[in-house]
């Protein structure tokens, strides 16, 4: 059995050696592997215009919480991942389950469109909806399981908050 000390960020198996050749942020504890839980759908998303048979495998993508996605992955070190996410900071846990919430609920938006119809002009506002609110939220998760560096720029910051401001606008 592991002590509470063992299991801490930085210390025993979630050494910042072991987390960092996990491919593993040692100072959040979080991978950016579950982002392709995301970055799927929205490319096939992106693909309806051109091809509206990506709509059934837009329809098929089902929400999937970060230990979810790595109890399911292939990712060598997926023990590992959900060992360090109980151990992040629980301010980051939130922040990028609050950004996954957000995502999720554009995709299902996505899909509800898709569900009434897949036509052309259907197909291009998911694709729009893809590029323009969901890869900011997914830009904004990214920089979460990164963590910030002081003195970084808040381009970014301000282009996520905008995809969610029209989301919920």
């Amino acid at each position: 059995m592991t002590t509470q000390d063992e299991t801490a960020l930085g210390t025993g198996v979630l050494s910042a050696d072991a987390l960092a050749a996990a491919n593993i942020n040692p100072v959040t504890g979080l991978a950016t592997d579950y982002l392709n839980h995301f970055n799927e759908v929205v490319m096939l998303m992106e693909m309806l215009p051109d091809m509206p048979d990506c709509a059934e495998d837009v329809l098929d993508w089902q929400p999937l919480d970060y230990c979810g996605h790595f109890r399911q992955s292939a990712f060598k070190d997926k023990d590992l991942a959900i060992l360090a996410y109980a151990a992040a900071p629980r301010a980051v846990r939130v922040h990028l389950e609050t950004l996954i919430l957000q995502i999720d609920n554009a995709v299902i938006e996505a899909q509800d469109r898709l569900r009434a119809g897949s036509d052309e002009a259907t197909c291009r506002a998911v694709a729009h909806l893809a590029t323009e609110e969901i890869k900011p939220l997914i830009a904004a998760a990214s920089g979460t399981i990164h963590g910030r560096e002081e003195g970084e720029d808040d381009f970014a910051d301000e282009t996520a908050q905008a995809g969610i401001d029209a989301l919920f606008g």
